[in-house]
């Protein structure tokens, strides 16, 4: 055999390999396996692939609003998974921030073009273009500040108590571009926005979420924050094949904290969505600055929240597991109790 043969094959080889190697079996699997007949037989499926527990909730128009649960809530005590349980619903809760702020500056309180060292001065000199950088980019995720959860020293198994810490970490630090260049997710962003509304009300954000968010839409189990709540209502949190229920790892900055049931979250999504959260005028400025969905990831947690406008459907799921394949699991499982809709539509 010629030499360049023997190579190419060698190469084909290997590339077979890598592939065999490098596939998400689990994944796979869950792709290829047939759609249940209804969303709670997805679920009591999903389960077995390394999953403690899941919750969903579904609101399809014309149809009374569906609440599903399958695995454990707390693996240890074999408690069944509740639909009513809490959850930390992390990033979904930059949705009720935006909403927060959309409110604030139509009500002429801050405008979108206020700079972040007019904002908070105290950073003038501590944040790169800080003179640049828009009330407009903080919300929008393109003031080029660094996330400070990714910074090498961010504490994710003994977690900060305060919120300044987590900001010190990134304080005197290279922005990662000019001001409204570019998008990237930063946590840091909400840090800050969530500062600023605290500065412009006189009072916690999170008392004007209370006020002007929940309370209005009558959403009784949502919570800024764990302090506010019975944790034993707290749904346990797992990494796979580590014994230990880490629901204890109190995540406190703003834009990640929020706690709520999947139907309560459900709830806000669709207010969010058919514009009945705000005033007309509100609502178009909220248009501008940011989606109307979400997904949140904290350790032990994953969860997404989104309406589908072609089924007129909100669909809020939630898995207490985290790690390995646990966010390719969460996606597949959401696309799949999608696609049962859609069928039985």
């Amino acid at each position: 055999m010629r030499p360049k043969k023997i190579i190419g094959l060698s190469i084909i080889l290997m590339s077979l390999l890598g592939t065999l190697f490098f596939t998400p079996w689990t994944l796979l699997g869950l792709w290829l396996s047939p759609l249940a007949e209804n969303p709670q037989q997805e679920l009591n499926n999903i389960v077995d692939y390394n999953i403690e527990g899941c919750i969903l909730y579904v609101d399809q128009a014309g149809k009374a609003a569906q609440t599903y649960a399958a695995g454990f809530n707390n693996r240890a005590a074999k408690t069944k998974a509740d639909p009513q349980s809490l959850f930390r619903i992390a990033s979904i809760s930059k949705l009720y921030i935006a909403a927060a702020a959309t409110k604030v500056i139509q009500s002429g309180k801050l405008s979108l073009d206020d700079k972040l060292d007019h904002l908070l001065p105290f950073l003038k000199e501590r944040v790169q273009y800080a003179d640049q950088i828009s009330l407009k980019m903080l919300i929008q995720h393109r003031s080029g500040i660094p996330n400070y959860i990714n910074h090498p020293d961010f504490p994710w198994f003994d977690l900060f108590k305060e919120n300044r810490p987590a900001l010190d970490l990134e304080l005197d630090s290279e922005a990662d571009f000019k001001p409204g260049t570019k998008y990237a997710y930063s946590n840091t962003n909400y840090l800050l926005l969530a500062a600023i509304l605290d500065s412009t009300l006189g009072y916690s954000h999170h008392r004007y979420i209370d006020s002007n968010l929940l309370m209005p839409l009558g959403l009784s189990h949502t919570f800024n924050q764990e302090s506010e709540i019975d944790t034993s209502q707290l749904m346990s949190a797992y990494f796979p094949d580590y014994k230990p229920d880490i629901k204890g790892n109190n995540y406190i900055h703003p834009g990640g904290s929020m706690i709520a049931t999947a139907e309560d979250v459900g709830r806000f999504v669709r207010a969010l969505n058919d514009g009945s959260l705000f005033t007309a005028e509100e609502n178009s400025l909220y248009e501008e600055l940011y989606p109307r969905e979400h997904t949140g990831h904290l350790p032990g947690y994953v969860s997404i929240a989104r309406y589908d406008a072609e089924l007129d459907a909100v669909i809020v799921l939630f898995m207490n597991t985290s790690g390995d394949e646990a966010w390719g699991l969460l996606e597949g499982c959401y696309r799949r109790v999608r696609k049962i809709l859609a069928r039985e539509e």
